[in-house]
């Protein structure tokens, strides 16, 4: 991603104001050529588990919990896509999710918790990556094959109760969710 601006630097607009104005500038001065702009380090592409990381980083208290389980991505992933299925069986508190809009990777299901309370989640749905946010509740889980073990997979969760209007977490009861939520995956796919 080129995040660099394309805003005349000081160079380029008093060339400008030279070349419209002539004797704008003082004499015995010239416009100066415009230096190479330095170039942006680059990193490589996250893998979604990073990425989990890095925007659970951004809320405060959430919690990640991360295990390696023995299935392979190709098992995995399509799990983690199932909301309207698999994903209310994982998560501790749902009765019931139902997408109800899916526009590419953008997503839409509406929430019915063990407690009979209602949510409307909003999220971004990938191979590999699952963002769901209401307005009371976030969930966020990834996967991506194990760079340790061949045939493994690395799977993340994040979850819990919001703070409207707030990017924060209530931190009760996050990291014991994220550990139910992986173990409940690793016997589905029976590992």
């Amino acid at each position: 991603m080129n995040l660099t601006r394309r805003t005349p630097t000081a160079t380029t607009a008093a060339a400008a104001v030279a070349t419209v104005l002539p004797g704008l500038l003082p004499e015995g001065m010239d416009v100066m050529t415009e230096t190479p702009r330095p170039q942006w380090p680059t990193t490589p592409e996250l893998d979604p588990v990073r990425r989990l990381h890095a925007l659970a980083a951004g809320v405060r208290g959430a919690r990640v919990t991360t295990r390696e389980i023995p299935a392979p991505y190709t098992t995995v992933h399509p799990l983690l896509a199932d909301i309207d299925g698999e994903l209310s069986r994982l998560v501790p508190d749902m009765r019931r999710l139902r997408l109800t809009r899916a526009d590419g990777d953008r997503v839409e299901a509406v929430a019915r918790s063990r407690y009979g309370m209602h949510a409307r989640f909003h999220g971004v749905r990938r191979p590999g990556w699952l963002w769901l946010q209401s307005r009371f509740v976030l969930i966020g889980m990834a996967a991506t094959p194990s760079p340790t073990a061949s045939g493994h997979t690395l799977v993340a969760f994040t979850g819990g109760v919001r703070l409207p209007g707030r990017a924060a977490l209530i931190p009760l009861g996050v990291s014991r969710a994220g550990r139910r939520v992986l173990s409940r995956l690793a016997a589905r796919v029976g590992g």
